[in-house]
């Protein structure tokens, strides 16, 4: 399977050019941001704008297949954030210090598993909030 041109220019318009996961803009980085399957084809994912969404680096890199990982909380296996079913703003808070907080066991696993507070991404969002870059505005 691959992803087409215009599939990926859709999902990358329907985003606003921003990370789904961590709302990084991608403006904001050197790297291009990665069309991302939400469920990896390896465990029957699809090409389908509404199985994609748009990822950067580092989000997706830390993703690699995973569909899950253990709520810190609870030790529970638990499903990660899927930014086209879930909304953002129920799953996690951005606190003051620019960390990202999970506040649903699904949210706390993709906090885990995408290492959202990772000491260099929370500098990074601490430098572009100042700047008025992050979070991320929908283009």
């Amino acid at each position: 399977m691959s992803i087409s041109k215009s599939a990926r220019r859709a999902v990358r318009d329907r985003a606003g050019s921003c990370c789904e996961y961590c709302h990084l803009a991608e403006s904001s980085g050197t790297v291009p941001f990665h069309v991302d399957h939400i469920r990896p084809l390896k465990h029957d994912g699809a090409d389908d704008i509404s199985t994609l969404c748009l990822a950067c680096y580092k989000c997706n890199a830390h993703n690699g297949h995973d569909l899950a990982g253990f709520d810190p909380a609870t030790q529970k296996l638990t499903l990660l954030y899927n930014p086209r079913t879930q909304a953002w703003d129920e799953y996690f808070s951005l606190l003051p210090d620019m960390r990202i907080e999970g506040i649903t066991p699904e949210g706390r696993t993709t906090v885990r598993v995408l290492q959202f507070n990772d000491p260099d991404r929370v500098e990074t969002r601490q430098l572009l909030a100042e700047l008025g870059e992050y979070p991320c505005k929908k283009e």
